[in-house]
């Protein structure tokens, strides 16, 4: 047996020895970032990892990696995140973006960030001029290894979407694909991209120990059985130290993003409970007033049961009979 074979054999077993090492590494060597960078970034960001995605999502077969040129903007931030990938190829501008958690609001998004690339790309050109502006065909792509509504495997959004009036024929428009990238779905693509999916697996192995154990734990040991099994095992021995770092900033982002959301959720369904009671009890005391009215009750009576049935001090009584006692005096 060869020295990386034994290491794949007993990878697995020796992990959690690695724990304290891993630790005192990362913390000697820092990641820093500008931005919120992602891992799914730092594996495309090579021009033959890039282009064997691009034929994978194409279906076509370039070679020649150097027809590729990567063209993401560095400073083209919003909202303190960016575009993970920008590139050209075949005349194309495409745009890359990988999400962990689901987000409709990726046209305009994408709208801004596109409009930042071609103003880089034409700087030497005038508008001006009497000569047409050539541009490059824009493609626009989400990687989602969230949850995606329905857990559907491709979805499409617009930027029409979002305009406040519905027009069947928008002046404006932009269109995104959003490609679902979880474990076991889109597996054409998959396997047209070996690193697409072993990306996939690693997500969802970090994914599945995060749910059983702390996540310093959980990436140490999905990094550690990953490289093991050959699982990008080239890329996590060559920048092991980072990933960590970067993985675990990433899904402790992503689990505040979560814990946000249901927060938020929590938050409107108090409110509209608060809102449905208060709705409730408006119509309960006009019901109450316009019955003591109906039946001939005098109004020191509608004004007693009142201040009773819903404890009204005797000025929010009196208001409340006034909006609804109509009775000509």
């Amino acid at each position: 047996m060869n020295q990386k074979q034994n290491s794949r054999t007993t990878g697995s077993a020796h992990w959690q020895q690695s724990q304290a090492q891993q630790s005192q590494t990362q913390q000697a060597q820092p990641v820093q970032r500008s931005y919120k960078d992602t891992l799914f970034r730092m594996l495309f960001n090579d021009k033959e990892a890039l282009l064997s995605l691009y034929n994978a999502v194409g279906q076509t077969n370039y070679k020649d990696a150097s027809q590729l040129e990567i063209v993401t903007l560095e400073n083209a931030i919003y909202m303190n995140m960016k575009n993970d990938l920008a590139f050209l190829i075949n005349l194309e501008l495409n745009l890359y973006e990988h999400q962990s958690t689901w987000n409709p609001n990726m046209p305009l998004r994408d709208l801004f960030y596109v409009a930042k690339e071609y103003e880089q790309l034409i700087r030497k050109d005038t508008l001006y001029s009497s000569r047409l502006v050539r541009l490059p065909v824009p493609r626009f792509l989400v990687f989602c290894n969230g949850k995606m509504p329905e857990q559907a495997e491709r979805i499409f959004l617009k930027l029409s979407d979002s305009f406040e009036k519905a027009t069947d024929d928008p002046e404006l428009e932009l269109k995104v694909t959003v490609l679902n990238i979880n474990a076991g779905c889109n597996e054409t693509l998959m396997n047209a991209c070996r690193l697409l999916k072993e990306y996939s697996l690693y997500v969802a192995r970090v994914r599945t120990y995060a749910a059983q154990m702390d996540m310093n734990t959980a990436v140490n040991r999905a990094v550690e059985e990953c490289i093991s099994e050959g699982i990008l095992e080239d890329f996590l021995l060559k920048s092991r130290a980072e990933v960590v770092a970067m993985s675990i900033f990433e899904y402790d982002e992503e689990r505040e993003r979560e814990l946000i959301k249901k927060a938020e959720f929590e938050c409107g369904k108090e409110e509209g409970m608060k809102t449905g009671i208060e709705l409730g009890k408006a119509q309960g005391m006009r019901a109450l007033i316009e019955t003591c009215r109906d039946l001939g009750a005098s109004r020191e009576a509608a004004l007693l049961s009142l201040k009773k049935q819903f404890s009204l001090s005797e000025e929010e009584a009196e208001r409340q009979l006034g909006k609804f006692w109509f009775v000509s005096e």
